[in-house]
């Protein structure tokens, strides 16, 4: 039975970027989702519907169905004394809340005597993904 809108999937996963593992669950417990719910990357979503109870695929997602292409104007550069109190690394992940309430993440890019650079992109932004994809459960 091919999977439908509403189903709750079980799924074991791996995630590899330019061949580099980025997680994986093969060896453990499967994740839980509902179909077409977007809980999962959509690019990611739309390839496992054909399949069945039982089956594994590789598939690959070009960034732009899964986080997007990279975006130069979603870096800022910041006063360090923003950041007072915090000991920042180049990749370290900042979060926070916006004028609206809601909540964001960003990635430090670069820290100066003076300046912070911080990226607004999600890490994965602008890199295709490949994925190795086990669907265990189909209800």
């Amino acid at each position: 039975m091919a999977i439908k809108n509403n189903q709750v999937i079980s799924m074991q996963y791996e995630l590899k970027v330019n061949g580099n593992l980025i997680e994986s669950n093969l060896d453990g417990d499967s994740i839980e989702f509902v179909f077409g719910s977007g809980d999962i990357v959509p690019g990611l979503e739309a390839r496992i519907i054909d399949m069945n109870e039982g089956e594994s695929k590789d598939i690959k997602v070009p960034a732009i169905e899964a986080y997007g292409n990279y975006d130069e104007n979603l870096s800022e550069i910041v006063p360090i004394e923003e950041f007072e109190g915090i000991d920042l690394q180049i990749g370290m992940i900042l979060e926070g809340e916006n004028e609206n309430g809601e909540l964001f993440k960003a990635t430090v890019s670069d820290v100066t005597k003076e300046n912070v650079t911080v990226d607004y992109n999600h890490p994965l932004a602008g890199n295709d993904l490949d994925f190795k994809i086990v669907i265990n459960k189909i209800v």
